[in-house]
């Protein structure tokens, strides 16, 4: 077998046969050419007609294709999407955007952009000289002429003023403006008396010979019918208008007197002040006006209606009408005082005689209305005839109080006096007039008096009250008083009356408001009535709250007669033994004080506070010696008290007699108990600082420290002491406050006068470092940041102080000191901005207060800097540095009385803090001086030293 016979044998082709023209066969039934790989395809106008779309929308409309058909319900024209379009294609139903697409995309728009990179420089290029092209062949006017505007710079005055104004050269022919006038009345008339009186020549000659004032007659006589027509005054007329005008006014004159009541100069003014009801009021008055008449038409004896129906009259401007229907009404209504009294007011416009008529009528009718005689009274000019109209009222009206009383208030007092005996007789329950006629009556008669009104009224406080103060009045003791009150307390509650005890409180603090005070009657009620109806529990904390109410509504004696009741009640309480003090500083005298505060130890001795009260009022008093009495009387009630200790210290330290300071703390130390108080260890090396042992003071300091480890101000005065001239250099102070950050990691001053020691031996980064440091440990401390802040201030570097600031605001958001600060570091522009931040997040701090006093002090704002000083030192007087800022703005715009003030004041809170304050009071200079002394040295170190 040959290799030909095992190979695979191929088909033999067909053969030829006629070739198939597919062009030329029919299309099928919705064919659309290139829909199976996607195109849109499209049909011509010469196959079906109009234009209509190809792809899925020809296959809808094609011949042999339903209605409906192949249709997507889900699908949207308005949703479409300018990358993936509607899906409608081939791929409708796996055609999903991808993560391969999307990347796809980006390797795409890679590519573009890097194309358009390399063509920008090409692109801007050619678009920058095809700019400056245009430029140069379309230049702007200002580059015409910018040669010409540079030459201008050299033209001189004077050729300025020649060059000649510009005139008006315009080619448009400006429209000729006219004016036209009437031509006067007087004028015509002329004319017309010229032609009539033969100046007919001269006239027509001057005349137009066809026109009429040519003729015969001048042209001012035209033949009408045959009739003449008369010669017409334009004058004239104008003379009779006004001539009907005074006819008018004549008309509206009254004539009743004989004179008239318009007034020709304000005539007009009158005209203006017509109200013209509008159309709205004219309907809403007509609706009311038949509302009205229904009501006195349905109950014609109804006397308020008759009187709002001429009320209505009277606002729609018919008086007469009123007048009518007021009339009416007291015809049908006789009884009713009201309606006279409206009838007496509306007629008093028309005639003074009228009303007291009026009068007469309506007192046949009502003859025993209080008010007709009341108001009948008020119509009369002099007193004389108000007191008979009001005599002939009590005939007829003897009961009437009112009566009485306004008889009495026009007589004289003797005729008062006869007057009110009689009224009491009339009017025995009336205890006003029982009252009058008492004061003005003698002692004798006005007892008498008084007697009688409490067998007449037996259930008025008020007599008894009169009586008392009567009594009080010609010299009667405190214990007559008291009987008096309390005789009172019981014939009311025998009577049923029953006694509120805050009425009569108040009564006691009208007594003292009085007009002489009546004192002894305040305290005789208080002490009646202080337990009246309280919990014997409740009793102690109802008289403090009640005297402190009282106090505060300026009755100092009321409150002074409810601490004396409560610590007659409650002698042992201490709290209201303070309080009662309190009370006496602030409105009492330094005798009634001392005698108090003596009591109250009498009754305290175991009371440090008050033994320190007792000693301080009488060292303020200028008696040293009974001072020292008091806290000697006071060791021996307290022989442990740290404070007794302290405060006989401080009487000998403040009054130059720092050797029997020395002996007293040295016997301190020596006690067992006093041995053991910080503070006596401390104030021992403060006297030994004063008297300049500097060796004592540090062997002090150390016995301290090894006593009181954890006692900050030991460490803090010794590393001032080392760091004084002559102590043991900044080594030794450096290692002094070492060991108390050691001991004493949350002190916030011994950080501040560590950091302040390096700054000053130079080490401002040193001194940055231990403030972080100080940070990490005592977060949220706005005194660190401040530190922070003045430190890079003083530096010099004032960008990180702003930045400083920021951080310390962002930690500390409602600091005070820190806004203050804020404020005063502030472009003076942004300062009012900053200045209301700082309200919005701290609005009562006294420190933002005093910085925006500061700013409306440095705007010449006076009036408000001064409020605003005056509202910082009252928020904390404690703060010297605001009393300081606040006596230099007096010094500069007040008056020396308000200076003395401010000083006072100063004085009085005796400020212990303050950054300044602090300074110049610890200076050794400055020690044993009064308050008013270092008011002034501060102020001296605002001006000369930076903040510390």
């Amino acid at each position: 077998m040959t290799r030909e016979d095992t190979l695979p044998t191929r088909p033999m082709p067909k053969a030829p046969t006629t070739k198939v023209d597919f062009n030329s066969l029919k299309a099928p039934a919705g064919y659309v050419p290139g829909l199976g790989r996607g195109a849109a395809g499209f049909t011509t106008r010469s196959d079906i007609g109009p234009a209509r779309a190809g792809g899925i929308d020809a296959l809808k409309g094609a011949p042999g294709s339903k209605a409906g058909e192949g249709e997507d319900p889900n699908l949207d024209e308005n949703k479409f999407d300018e990358f993936m379009g509607n899906d409608a294609g081939v791929f409708a139903a796996t055609g999903e955007y991808d993560e391969d697409d999307k990347e796809a995309d980006a390797v795409w728009e890679g590519v573009d952009n890097f194309m358009d990179e390399r063509r920008r420089e090409a692109r801007e290029k050619r678009m920058k000289a095809e700019l400056e092209k245009y430029r140069a062949e379309n230049p702007k006017i200002t580059e015409q002429f910018a040669d010409l505007k540079r030459q201008l710079a050299d033209v001189k005055y004077e050729e300025w003023e020649s060059i000649p104004e510009m005139g008006d050269y315009t080619l448009k022919k400006q429209r000729r403006l006219e004016r036209f006038a009437p031509v006067p009345d007087s004028l015509l008339a002329r004319a017309a008396a010229d032609v009539a009186g033969g100046t007919a020549a001269g006239a027509a000659k001057s005349l137009d010979p066809s026109s009429g004032l040519a003729s015969s007659l001048g042209g001012l006589a035209t033949p009408m019918g045959g009739a003449a027509s008369t010669v017409s005054d334009l004058t004239a007329i104008g003379t009779g208008r006004g001539t009907v005008l005074g006819l008018k006014l004549d008309r509206m004159a009254d004539s009743v007197s004989g004179q008239t009541v318009v007034d020709p100069k304000g005539y007009l003014t009158d005209l203006k002040s017509i109200k013209i009801s509008t159309d709205a009021e004219i309907s809403d008055i007509k609706k009311a006006r038949h509302l009205l008449k229904s009501v006195i038409q349905t109950n014609p004896r109804h006397a308020p209606g008759w009187i709002a129906a001429a009320r209505l009259e009277e606002v729609a401007g018919k008086l007469p009408e009123a007048r009518k229907l007021v009339m009416q009404g007291c015809e049908l209504c006789p009884n009713s005082e009201d309606i006279w009294l409206e009838a007496a007011r509306l007629q008093s416009s028309v005639l003074p005689t009228t009303p007291r008529r009026c009068w007469l009528a309506a007192w046949r009718s009502c003859p025993e209305s209080t008010k007709l005689w009341m108001a009948a009274a008020k119509l009369e000019a002099d007193d004389t005839a108000k007191a008979r109209v009001l005599r002939k009222a009590l005939e007829r009206i003897p009961t009437s109080v009112r009566l009485w009383k306004a008889a009495v208030e026009l007589a004289a007092e003797d005729d008062a006096r006869i007057l009110l005996s009689r009224a009491v007789e009339c009017c025995p329950q009336a205890v006003e007039l029982w009252l009058a006629l008492a004061r003005l009556e003698t002692y004798e008669n006005a007892r008498k008096v008084l007697n009688n009104a409490r067998k007449a009224v037996p259930t008025e406080p008020a007599i008894w009250v009169t009586a008392a103060k009567l009594e009080e009045a010609h010299g009667a003791d405190q214990d007559t008083v008291d009987k008096i009150v309390g005789k009172a307390l019981k014939s009311l509650s025998a009577n049923g009356v029953v006694i509120h005890r805050d009425a009569w409180i108040k009564e006691a603090e009208n007594c003292e408001r009085s007009s002489p005070p009546q004192l002894v009657t305040a305290r005789a009620i208080v002490r009646c009535v202080a337990g009246l109806g309280v919990d014997p529990v409740d009793l102690e904390a109802t008289l403090v709250a009640d005297a402190e109410e009282a106090a505060k509504r300026g009755a100092v004696e009321t409150a002074r007669a409810l601490y004396a009741q409560a610590l007659a009640t409650f002698p042992s309480q201490a709290q209201i033994w303070r309080a009662a003090a309190a009370l006496e500083k602030a409105h009492g005298s330094r005798a009634a004080l001392d005698e108090l505060l003596k009591r109250a130890v009498t009754f305290c001795p175991q009371s440090e506070v008050l033994w320190l009260m007792a000693a301080k009022e009488a060292w303020l008093g200028g008696d040293v010696d009974g001072a020292r009495a008091i806290l000697a009387r006071a060791f021996a009630s307290n022989p442990d008290s740290e404070a007794i200790w302290l405060a006989a210290f401080k009487v000998e330290f403040e009054n130059n007699e720092p050797e029997r300071a020395r002996a007293l703390l040295a016997k301190a130390r020596e006690n067992e108990a006093a041995n053991g108080y910080p503070r006596v260890w401390m104030k021992s090396a403060l006297v030994e600082r004063e008297l300049g042992d500097g060796a004592k003071e540090r062997a002090l300091l150390e016995e301290g420290i090894r006593r009181f480890p954890a006692f900050e101000k030991f460490y803090l005065m010794l590393g001032q002491l080392e760091a004084r001239p002559g102590g043991g250099g900044a080594e030794a102070a450096r290692a002094a406050y070492r060991a108390g950050l050691a001991r004493c990691p949350d002190s916030i001053p011994l950080w501040r006068s560590a950091a302040r020691l390096e700054e000053e031996a130079g080490n401002v980064a040193r001194a940055r470092a231990l403030l972080e440091q100080a940070r990490l440990k005592n977060p949220k401390s706005a005194e660190l940041w401040l530190a922070a802040i003045r430190t890079e201030q003083r530096a010099g570097n004032e960008k990180a102080a702003d930045t400083a600031l920021a951080k310390a605001l962002q930690d500390c958001p409602t600091s005070g000191p820190l806004w203050a600060e804020a404020i005063s570091m502030a472009p003076r522009p942004a300062r009012k901005t900053k200045a209301t931040d700082a309200l919005k997040r701290c609005d009562n701090d006294p420190h933002v207060v005093a910085a925006v006093a500061q700013l409306f002090w440095a705007d010449r704002k006076v009036e408000k800097a001064r409020s605003w000083f005056n509202r910082a030192v009252t928020l904390n007087p404690d703060i010297g540095d605001h009393w300081a800022q606040f006596y230099k703005f007096e010094c500069q715009f007040g008056t020396p009385e308000q200076q003395a003030d401010v000083s006072s004041r100063c004085a009085a809170a005796e400020p212990h803090h303050g950054e300044r304050w602090c300074r110049v009071s610890k200076d050794t200079r400055n020690a044993h001086q009064p308050p008013e002394v270092l008011l002034r040295r501060t102020v001296a170190d605002i001006d000369t030293l930076p903040p510390p």
